[in-house]
């Protein structure tokens, strides 16, 4: 987890009849772990048969997936007279999990569609939410009858509830551009950083309540984890979270793969996106034109500023800025709420909007 201890060890022996007078140790320290004197080598003396172990102990800073090492070792015997070639240790990956920002959503979702779960739903069946009293049926159970309206009315009458359901929440990552610079969990945060913090956040949130959660990149690769739930799942899209990456490129991204055509007509689509790119407001246009309950994060860090190249750079960046602005209120005229990350309680009313939307009355043509 970032933020947290990591704890790394380099393990040396010495095989050999004579004694190893000095044995010189060095580890390639990745730029996101924080390793006192990581990058000076350690000396050690091995006796023959004798197994030492060199402790790396630092900080992670970032979440992904870190390589530690290369390590090399080279021992010294017989007062200098014998010198071993390297022995090099293969490099090794630390895992560093993102921290999950706190995030709790009050609103129900737009529209639930599961058999079971914590969500109310329009539907009547076994739930905790009161819909009315009717008259007793064949199958109903004995506890649900109301016998204050069954006395006055003469005839058994039971409380009816409408069923709890769960939801899929769908989490696409906006991965076509990075920008801003990195701090790592104490500094500054770049649009993924904020995109892979929000997302397990969210996740974790949604997993707890007992919905299905899946897991979309919107990019070149088109990386896709199926919905699911429980803590199997939450720690999958961790995993899944730690090989998220930017990958600039000038060709369309596979959007078909996971087009309006294959996402839950009932799903509340979360979109985590900066709006740098074009074809991401054209993605979002396309899920909103589609029916999907769609919900777009903006994820670009405030402040962030492209590198001064000329006197028109301040210029060209307030123009953007105001081009920017319009197609955030050009999605929002297309249904498609945008707002900005800001932990707990940031959706709350988005969230609310989405589902008064959902429960409106739709026309038809006939």
């Amino acid at each position: 987890m970032e933020g947290a201890e990591a704890v790394a060890a380099v393990t040396v022996g010495n095989p050999d009849a004579p004694a190893y007078d000095l044995v010189v140790v060095r580890t390639r320290i990745p730029r996101w772990l924080r390793i006192k004197d990581g990058d000076r080598p350690v000396l050690r003396t091995l006796a023959p048969g004798a197994v030492d172990q060199v402790e790396l102990r630092g900080t992670a800073l970032r979440w992904g997936r870190h390589p530690l090492g290369p390590a090399a070792a080279r021992a010294a015997a017989c007062d200098g007279l014998l010198i071993s070639r390297p022995g090099i240790a293969y490099t090794q990956d630390v895992k560093v999990y993102p921290v999950t920002e706190p995030f709790d959503a009050d609103e129900a979702m737009p529209r639930a569609a599961g058999l079971v779960g914590g969500h109310r739903s329009r539907r009547p069946g076994e739930g905790g939410e009161l819909a009315g009293v009717r008259v007793f049926q064949p199958g109903d159970r004995l506890r649900r009858i109301d016998w204050r309206v069954s006395l006055r009315a003469r005839q058994l009458h039971v409380a009816a509830t409408l069923s709890d359901r769960d939801a899929e929440v769908v989490l696409l990552l906006d991965v076509l551009a990075e920008t801003g610079g990195s701090g790592g969990i104490g500094g500054t945060a770049s649009v993924l950083d904020t995109t892979v913090r929000a997302a397990a956040a969210i996740a974790e949130h949604y997993l707890h309540r007992g919905d299905r959660v899946s897991m979309l990149e919107y990019g070149t690769s088109a990386r896709r984890l199926r919905p699911a739930t429980g803590r199997r799942q939450y720690l999958t899209v961790l995993e899944w979270l730690l090989d998220v990456e930017a990958r600039p490129s000038p060709y369309e991204p596979y959007d078909q793969v996971f087009g309006p055509h294959l996402l839950s007509s009932d799903a509340l689509v979360v979109v985590f996106t900066p709006l740098v790119d074009g074809r991401s407001a054209e993605m979002l246009a396309r899920l909103a034109r589609a029916g999907r309950f769609v919900l777009a994060v903006d994820t670009l860090p405030e402040g962030v500023t492209p590198p001064r190249r000329s006197d028109l750079t301040e210029v060209a960046h307030r123009l953007w800025r105001l081009e920017r602005d319009n197609t955030i209120g050009q999605l929002r005229e297309h249904g498609v709420p945008v707002v900005r990350w800001a932990g707990a309680g940031s959706l709350d009313l988005v969230l609310r909007d989405v589902a008064r939307m959902a429960s409106a009355p739709k026309g038809a043509l006939r």
